[in-house]
């Protein structure tokens, strides 16, 4: 059996799309899933891409993905990398290729002199939270998420807009 990594590009749209879903389904989470593919298409590939795509194969064919983009560090004065989304397929669990695709993004996170590689996790989702752990990956309990989408998010904007006077 043979693991590679490697960079998406605009030809991996409908698979990656796919494995949004799918992780969707993992995650119960199916019903949240919005996305028009063409709009994802051009944030991940157009002229100012938001994310980053490495996908992720056994034997050549596509078994995973990750996706990622830039945050920063203001205490450490430097970037990092967050890891949005990462899934293997059920059929390939099992195989090292999350291992793999993680270790690449260790990789990446090295070569552009980033401070940290972090993410979130469901916490129900005991498997992924221990295998993350034998990675060396550490819980952040003292940090809560926090999240202003839809209505709220506008509403907030609007605040903005008018606090400034400009629009949003």
């Amino acid at each position: 059996m043979s693991l590679s990594i490697r960079f998406a590009t605009p030809d991996d749209l409908p698979l990656i799309a796919h494995l949004i879903r799918a992780l969707a389904e993992y995650e119960k989470l199916a019903d949240e899933v919005r996305f028009d593919e063409a709009v994802l298409g051009e944030k991940l590939f157009g002229a100012r891409p938001f994310a980053e795509v490495i996908i992720g194969e056994v034997d050549g064919a596509p078994q995973g993905f990750a996706l990622f983009f830039h945050n920063f560090s203001t205490f450490e004065g430097k970037p990092g990398v967050y890891l949005e989304d990462l899934f293997v397929r059920p059929e390939a669990r099992g195989s090292g290729l999350g291992k793999a695709l993680l270790a690449r993004l260790a990789a990446i996170a090295v070569e552009r002199d980033c401070a940290r590689l972090e993410w979130s996790v469901l916490d129900w989702n005991a498997p992924a939270i221990g295998f993350y752990k034998k990675l060396g990956a550490r819980l952040m309990d003292e940090w809560t998420v926090m999240r202003v989408d839809g209505a709220a998010l506008v509403q907030l904007g609007a605040r903005s807009a008018a606090d400034t006077g400009k629009t949003a």
